[in-house]
C-alpha cells in the first residue's frame, strides 16, 4: 500500500509539473535584421557619449542591448553573416565563391511556413553576400530561396559593392511593397572605408548607418502591416583591430578583442526595453532566438535562444 502511495505521489508530481508548463507566446510576426558591416565598439556603443550613434542610443529606450555580443567564428564578412543565416560558425570563402553547407534560416522559414519568395528577402550592399541565399545541402540547394537584391544593379555575387544609400532605398521599397516576414540587410560601411584607412569616411559610415536604422524603425512603427508585430535587430558581422593590433582599424580577421567584440540592439513586441545585458552571447545564439520567435525549427543551429532578451 505504501509503495502504491509513493508511486501515485510521484506520478502526480510529474504530471502536475507538465501541466504547469506554459509555452511562451510571441507577438512578433516579422523580423528585420540589419547588419552594419565592421565597426569597432570603440566608435559605437563603447565611446563615451556615443556621438556617432545618437539615434541608436535613443532607440535603446525602446529596446535591449547585448553589450557583450560576439563573433566566435572567423571574423570576416561572409563568415559573420553566415553564422547569422545558418546558426553555425562556418569556414567559407570570403569572396562569395562558396555557399554554406547548411540551409539558411530563409529557406527553412519558407519551407516550414509555406511562404512565397517575396516574404523572405536578402538585401546587401556587398554583392558577394548573395551566396548566402543558397546552400550545398542537396536536399535544399536551389529550393525555397529568398528574394535577393545584392550588389551593383542587384547583380549578385560578382557585381561588386554599391553605395549604402542605394541599399537603403531598396530596403524601404521592399518593406513598402512586399512587407517581408523575414529580411536581412547588409550595409557595407563602415567596413569598406576602414579597409581604406580613411578615418573620416569610416566614422561617417557609422553615422550614416545610424540614420538608416532609425528610419527603418520609424517605418516599422508607422506602417499598418508592421506596427506592433515586428522586431528589428541591429548588429554586426565582425569588428576591427584595436589600435596597436595589426595596424589598427584598417583591418580585421583575427581573434583579437576588437574583431570579436560586436553588439546587438533589439527592438520589438517581445523584447525588453531600456535594458543592457552584459552576459556573453554570440551570433548563433541570435539565430536561435530569431528561429524561436518565428517558429522555425533549426536542428543544426549551434546556438541557444537568448531568453534574457524577452519581456
Amino acid at each position: 500500500m505504501r509503495i502504491v502511495l509513493i508511486i501515485s505521489l510521484i506520478f502526480f508530481f510529474f504530471t502536475s509539473c507538465e501541466n504547469d508548463k506554459v509555452e511562451r507566446v510571441f507577438h512578433t510576426k516579422n523580423v528585420i535584421i540589419v547588419v552594419i558591416d565592421g565597426p569597432r565598439v570603440t566608435e559605437t556603443w563603447n565611446e563615451p557619449g556615443r556621438p556617432n550613434i545618437p539615434f541608436q542610443s535613443a532607440m535603446l529606450n525602446e529596446g535591449v542591448l547585448l553589450e557583450n555580443f560576439r563573433n566566435e567564428g572567423l571574423t570576416w564578412t561572409m563568415n559573420g553573416h553566415s553564422a547569422i543565416t545558418t546558426g553555425n560558425h562556418l569556414s567559407i570563402n570570403n569572396g562569395g565563391t562558396e555557399m554554406p553547407d547548411f540551409p539558411s534560416i530563409f529557406q527553412l522559414f519558407r519551407r516550414q511556413h509555406y511562404l512565397d519568395s517575396n516574404d523572405v528577402w536578402l538585401v546587401a550592399s556587398k554583392g558577394k553576400l548573395e551566396a548566402l541565399a543558397n546552400c550545398n545541402d542537396s536536399l535544399w540547394m536551389n529550393k525555397f530561396m529568398p528574394s535577393t537584391n545584392c550588389g551593383i544593379g542587384a547583380g549578385g555575387i560578382f557585381s561588386g559593392y554599391r553605395d549604402d544609400s542605394t541599399t537603403f532605398e531598396v530596403v524601404m521599397d521592399v518593406m513598402a511593397n512586399h512587407h517581408p516576414r523575414l529580411m536581412l540587410v547588409n550595409f557595407k560601411e563602415p567596413d569598406v572605408s576602414g579597409h581604406q584607412n580613411d578615418s573620416t569616411a569610416y566614422i561617417q559610415g557609422i553615422i550614416d548607418t545610424d540614420v538608416y536604422v532609425q528610419k527603418i524603425w520609424h517605418f516599422i512603427q508607422n506602417d499598418p502591416v508592421y506596427a506592433n508585430n515586428t522586431t528589428l535587430i541591429i548588429t554586426n558581422d565582425h569588428g576591427r583591430h584595436l589600435d596597436g593590433v595589426s595596424g589598427g582599424y584598417g583591418g580585421h580577421g583575427d581573434n583579437c578583442e576588437g574583431c570579436r567584440h560586436i553588439t546587438m540592439l533589439g527592438l520589438g513586441p517581445d523584447f525588453k526595453q531600456y535594458t543592457i545585458i552584459k552576459d556573453k552571447y554570440n551570433q548563433t545564439d541570435l539565430t536561435a532566438t530569431i528561429a524561436e520567435i518565428l517558429g522555425i525549427d533549426m536542428p543544426q543551429c549551434q546556438g541557444s535562444p537568448i531568453t534574457k532578451l524577452y519581456r
